[in-house]
């Protein structure tokens, strides 16, 4: 009796210890982490043409719509990459941004999946199988929802300060190194072996710089921002001009919803460009 009662207790601790362990052995949580919450912004396109003056300024008639100041906030931006884009073609964006009244410089690491068939849980889940969940508090979730596209995007943003700059002033290539490399997250820094990361940023150039102007109004209960982007042409030759309007919510149903209305009022005014937005790639390939 004694020798089955004692080999019921050892039975009884292996099957606790299996539940705790894999099959592998690797430890497993009692239960996984869940996917990020996500917020929401809008961003759709309008035509150039039709929006900006002679000067390439939004027109007044434009700014009245939204009740927009003359006004803008600068934002100068570039990225950092290698010649053979490494970083990017494995889906992150390492970015340094200068924005105008702000001291310091604002370094984010982002990292994107691509949305199939409007399967937002199913981008969240891949996500969360590659290491971001709920518990990544200094990761930001977004989605960015375009005419048609949409993209998860995961951010890790942090600030940074080189001397030697002032005004709008982006650091120069060896100090975007430092100050990326500096700052760089474990994810980020590991996703393709250790120490990958810092690796590609040691050997990586500037893409841009652009200094893009940003105009804030309200439309519809939400406050509105349409940004001017001056991207090089694809010649090479001149410049081309990329006209965002964008709104941000935590509710996929008032993003869905308005995302519809605000076409409709574009379209109402002869403002809307039918594209999808995508100023990254276009730097990316452009510089």
């Amino acid at each position: 009796m004694f020798k089955k009662k004692a080999l019921k207790l050892v039975m009884a601790a292996l099957v606790g210890t299996s539940a705790l362990v894999g099959f592998g052995g690797a430890p497993q949580s009692a239960s996984a982490a869940s996917n990020m919450v996500p917020d929401y912004e809008v961003k759709l396109l309008l035509n150039p043409s039709a929006v900006l003056g002679s000067d390439f300024k939004l027109t007044s008639t434009v700014r009245s719509a939204f009740g927009m100041p003359e006004t803008v906030t600068k934002m100068n931006v570039q990225f950092l990459d290698t010649n053979a884009e490494d970083i990017y073609n494995n889906g992150w964006s390492p970015r340094i941004r200068k924005t105008e009244g702000e001291n310091d410089f604002e370094l984010s690491y982002k990292k994107r999946y691509a949305i199939t068939g409007n399967d937002i849980n199913g981008a969240l889940t891949l996500a969360n199988q590659e290491g971001f969940n709920s518990g990544d508090t200094g990761y930001e979730a977004q989605i960015e929802w375009g005419y048609q596209k949409k993209t998860l995007s995961i951010t890790r943003t942090k600030s940074g300060s080189k001397s030697g700059y002032s005004g709008m002033d982006l650091p120069n290539q060896a100090d975007s190194r430092s100050l990326l490399i500096n700052n760089a997250p474990d994810k980020f820094n590991n996703w393709v072996s250790s120490g990958w990361g810092t690796s590609k940023l040691s050997s990586s150039r500037i893409y841009g710089p652009v200094l893009a102007k940003r105009s804030i109004g309200t439309w519809s209960g939400q406050q509105l921002y349409i940004e001017v982007w001056p991207i090089r042409n694809a010649a090479g030759t001149g410049t081309e001009y990329v006209v965002e309007a964008s709104f941000k919510t935590t509710s996929q149903s008032t993003a869905s919803a308005k995302h519809d209305e605000l076409i409709t009022y574009l379209q109402g005014k002869g403002w809307f460009l039918a594209q999808d937005s995508l100023k990254t790639q276009l730097i990316m390939d452009r510089y």
